[in-house]
């Protein structure tokens, strides 16, 4: 269905019994964004608060709550798209199955941007940023922040729609140093678009201009977020997708977004940064205040009955999960197409994406030698980590299987493989001193941390334990051991104190654990955490655990471990640290007395009663 509005989509979602009206009152502090999340947490609809305290606006949340909703909002476009994607990267299908790809043919003459001056319902009101709901998600955060805007720049030499940029990037309304209506923060971080385009403007010494657009067909929101492959505009898919051409016009210079039901119209000069943040985030944790470009306020735009859409971002699975699984539905075939001997690639959702890639991938540099180890894996692995996003990965566990039966997709099957093969002492690859994942706080810096490859491929080389290890069972100095999954035991001794103690405690662990481990061990992969039980109580706490909290160059050890012309390896377990340290930021919690208060929506009589 070609959705004109945001609005459409929502009475569409709730003729099907997807949407959920709340007439009461709600507080945009904390209220709304707790209200949101237990209904997400649920599995429950769609939301549309019609009674917004401090504001005249509604807003919705939830839109996208399930890979399911976001195949029926776009169920008449879904499979065009995914044609349309097919054809980008094999463009001689179109010639051997013109007939089969007629729909993609069809999908393409949506897509160019349809310049409307005569249609402008974005621009039947002007509004200030004080009128917009203040929605303040988390209790830490800064401020109020708009969590689902498309965020658009224009490159200063070549200028125009087709040569733009659209992202979702985070947009503090309020707070800090922030001049009330005439300031707001514009955050974004390592390879994103618009960072070419404010580059360009600043050795120009001129300001960049931006838009920021909210709500609008449901289209718009996807595409500020795809991975396109190169060529493909964010507003050519967002036509495309949306089965509506991308309408817009030019107002003082500043492109607008005729369907969007808000926009914010400014400019961002060179050199010009406040503190933006905290803000608690998609890894789970609060990203904390750092300064980051200004957004002068030009103006601000609101349609008739405007809808400000939002989300809550937090420890996964969020709302943003579904986002990543639509992404891989409609680009699922693009990296291998992009990466030569690649298969697959995921983004681990659990470990707050970034953080950890499981890749599969193929073997076929030396098929006349009978010893199999990693080659071509690791042209590829370095292939993946100068890939866009993927760059941004700090773990990357790569491996091929002939048979074709391992997917990157089932994580403790894919870890289970990878560790009967891996080999301790050869197959642990360290980049130092990088860049990592903005939102990241393992590392010794913003931006700033390491990388690690894991590449594994041949034959079994041992039986993973099923129940943990005698040497583990009676070991004085660990308070509790448990096994997470075959092969992998979560470990958990006293707190992180400094580098100079946990050299000491690895010291110790080597002196009674160092003749007691076989050759073959059946455990090779030691969490090191703060609460054992916890860490081992699912697959998701493990993921999260171990991943975000853990800077690979300083935080990976091992029991019998060495260094051979600059190569590290161990002989024993791999033993990663993945304790709190005093340099990581805080975790992200409800205010448990916003929950007590919500609860009135949930009991007996109120309009979410049964979801939870």
């Amino acid at each position: 269905m070609a959705y004109t509005s945001l609005e459409a989509c929502l009475l569409d979602l709730e003729t099907n019994g997807q949407l959920v009206r709340i007439r009461e009152e709600v507080d945009p502090h904390l209220e709304m964004a707790t209200i949101h999340h237990r209904v997400y947490e649920a599995g429950g609809p769609a939301l549309l608060f019609e009674n917004v305290k401090g504001s005249r606006f509604r807003t919705a949340s939830n839109v996208f709550g399930s890979l399911e909703r976001s195949r029926f909002i776009f169920r008449d476009t879904l499979e065009q798209v995914q044609q349309l994607i097919n054809l980008k990267n094999d463009p001689m299908s179109a010639l051997k199955n013109p007939f089969k790809n007629i729909g993609a043919v069809l999908a393409a003459t949506k897509a160019l941007p349809l310049r409307n001056p005569l249609s402008k319902p974005v621009l039947f009101q002007e509004i200030s940023i004080q009128d917009i709901p203040q929605i303040q998600h988390w209790p830490n955060d800064g401020g109020a922040f708009v969590t689902l805007p498309q965020v658009y720049s224009e490159d200063i030499d070549h200028p125009g729609i087709m040569n733009s940029n659209l992202g979702m990037y985070r947009i503090q309304l309020s707070g800090n140093e922030y001049i009330p209506n005439k300031e707001i923060g514009l955050h974004y971080q390592l390879h994103r678009g618009i960072g070419v385009h404010q580059t360009k403007a600043n050795k120009k010494g001129v300001p960049l201009k931006v838009s920021v657009f909210v709500g609008g067909p449901p289209s718009h929101a996807v595409s500020a977020v795809m991975p396109l492959p190169e060529g493909l505009s964010e507003m050519t898919f967002a036509g495309a997708l949306g089965g509506r051409r991308f309408r817009y016009v030019y107002r003082d210079g500043y492109a607008i977004s005729t369907d969007a039901d808000f926009v914010i119209t400014g400019e961002v000069l060179p050199g010009e940064n406040k503190p933006e943040g905290p803000f608690g985030d998609h890894l789970g944790y609060y990203s904390l205040t750092h300064a980051f470009p200004l957004m002068r306020v030009h103006k601000v735009y609101a349609r008739k009955n405007a809808i400000w859409p939002f989300t809550v971002v937090g420890r996964p699975p969020q709302e943003d999960t579904s986002f990543g699984q639509l992404i891989h539905e409609i680009t699922g075939s693009a990296i291998p197409k992009e990466i030569p001997g690649v298969k697959e690639v995921h983004a681990v959702d659990a470990a707050g994406v970034h953080p950890l890639l499981l890749a599969v991938g193929s073997e076929r540099y030396t098929p006349y030698n009978p010893t199999k180890q990693p080659a071509e894996l690791l042209t590829i692995a370095n292939h993946i980590l100068g890939t866009g996003q993927l760059s941004l990965a700090k773990f990357l566990f790569i491996t091929a299987d002939d048979n074709n039966k391992v997917t990157a997709h089932h994580e403790e099957a894919f870890f289970t493989f990878m560790l009967e093969r891996l080999h301790t002492d050869r197959d642990i690859h360290f980049h130092t001193h990088t860049t990592i994942d903005t939102l990241d706080y393992s590392g010794t810096g913003l931006n700033t941390g390491s990388k690690v490859v894991f590449a594994a491929y041949g034959d079994p080389m041992r039986t993973l334990d099923t129940d943990l290890p005698s040497y583990l069972q009676d070991l004085s100095t660990i308070a509790d051991c448990r096994m997470i999954m075959p092969g992998v035991a979560a470990i958990q001794t006293r707190p992180y104190a400094n580098e100079e103690e946990t050299a000491k405690e690895v010291d110790q662990l080597n002196a009674r654990l160092g003749d007691r481990i076989e050759k073959e061990i059946g455990t090779p992969l030691l969490i090191w955490c703060d609460d054992a039980a916890f860490t081992a109580a699912n697959l998701r706490n493990f993921l999260w655990v171990a991943f975000t909290r853990c800077n690979p160059s300083h935080d990976i050890h091992g029991i019998k471990a060495f260094q051979h012309h600059k190569h590290w390896g161990t002989n024993g377990p791999i033993l990663l640290d993945a304790r709190i340290k005093p340099h990581h930021a805080p975790a992200v919690k409800l205010d448990p007395e916003v929950v007590r208060k919500t609860d009135r929506f949930f009991t007996k009589g109120g309009c979410l009663e049964g979801i939870i």
